[in-house]
């Protein structure tokens, strides 16, 4: 069986258990829980993934793998599955979409970090400003290509797009970004009361 190392709050990690789900794999994954800590290492983590962060899986032969974009591809060419075009534009705007997807978690969790992780003494305003810049300008693209998205986590850019938008609904709510990107709103109503998307929702 595998094994991953997972934290139930991470959008990241929730990118492979929709994979997981989507591909019919939860239940070859054996879920190991985690103390994942931007400053406080776990050393459970370290046996997997030097860098100590999650999602980290090991294979039933032993490979250790990290990050969650190797994660999600590697689960997919196991199943044989279809999340990741496998040539032409396709694949190429799948994988953008997906560090589309990526780079909004990116920012919203430095954000949170500044505030969450570092002493208030040394918090800095204008750098959590900064990134949650990042997030609207990603949340304005997301809005302008959403008209184009398939409503079913059958794209790994998709799915990780999805991730994002759960862990501002998680984290951020007071962002309220459906009010300005009412497209995307629509487009993430349906997309998120998919079976794989409920069952992976974030909670503390």
């Amino acid at each position: 069986m595998m094994q991953l190392f997972y934290a139930s709050t991470s959008a990241y990690v929730r990118k492979v258990m929709v994979c997981a789900q989507v591909l019919g794999l939860a239940d070859a994954i054996a879920w190991l829980d985690s103390a994942a800590h931007p400053v406080e290492r776990d050393e459970r983590i370290a046996a997997f993934n030097p860098l100590a962060k999650v999602p980290a899986l090991r294979t039933h032969h032993g490979l250790c793998l990290y990050d969650s974009r190797v994660i999600c591809e590697y689960l997919n060419a196991l199943s044989q599955g279809t999340l990741f075009p496998a040539t032409g534009d396709a694949r190429w705007q799948s994988l953008t979409r997906q560090s589309l997807g990526d780079g909004l978690i990116d920012a919203a969790l430095l954000a949170r970090y500044e505030f969450s992780a570092r002493p208030e003494e040394k918090q800095w305003q204008n750098w959590a400003d900064a990134q949650l810049k990042k997030v609207s300008a990603a949340l304005g693209e997301i809005e302008r290509q959403v008209s184009r998205f398939s409503q079913q986590p059958d794209d790994i850019g998709l799915i990780a797009i999805g991730c994002a938008l759960g862990y501002l609904d998680f984290r951020f709510a007071t962002l309220n970004w459906r009010d300005s990107y009412p497209l995307t709103a629509a487009w993430f109503a349906h997309f998120d009361a998919h079976p794989a998307m409920l069952a992976t929702r974030p909670h503390v």
